[in-house]
């Protein structure tokens, strides 16, 4: 909507007002909120990211994973969503801690990420998603 009023009147007064506008908004996003909007990434997605993200990425990767954070979320999501209390049963705990591991192997980039590093990796996503579900976070939505 910003944008928009200022390519329909490009007056000093306009560009006053949306500057002071755009200021406005970015002073309203936490840290988190402004680095999630950065990256192109819900909070959510960011934080399956930072779990996924390791140093040293190409951009090619991290783009990669960036992908692999939103994709990851919107199938643990729909394959949660008819799992109730699902921390509280073990045979549902492994079928989800299997999920991940299976969604991460084929997501994470060869290199750089090692098998090693993958199973690393979907045990943190998996205690993640335990934590936040156990929480009654409100993870699964959309």
């Amino acid at each position: 909507e910003i944008i928009a009023d200022y390519n329909r009147e490009k007056d000093r007064v306009s560009v006053e007002e949306t500057f002071a506008q755009l200021v406005e908004l970015a002073n309203s996003l936490d840290a988190e909120k402004r680095r999630a909007a950065e990256e192109g990434l819900s909070d959510d997605e960011l934080a399956l990211f930072d779990l996924l993200f390791k140093e040293n990425l190409s951009k090619t990767d991290r783009e990669r994973l960036k992908q692999a954070s939103k994709a990851l979320l919107a199938s643990l999501r729909e394959l949660l969503k008819p799992m109730h209390d699902w921390t509280q049963n073990t045979a549902t705990q492994a079928e989800v801690k299997m999920f991940i591991l299976d969604k991460l192997w084929v997501a994470l980039p060869r290199p750089p990420f090692s098998e090693e590093e993958t199973e690393e990796t979907a045990y943190r996503v998996y205690d993640y998603v335990w934590q936040r579900s156990e929480s009654r976070h409100d993870f699964l939505a959309t």
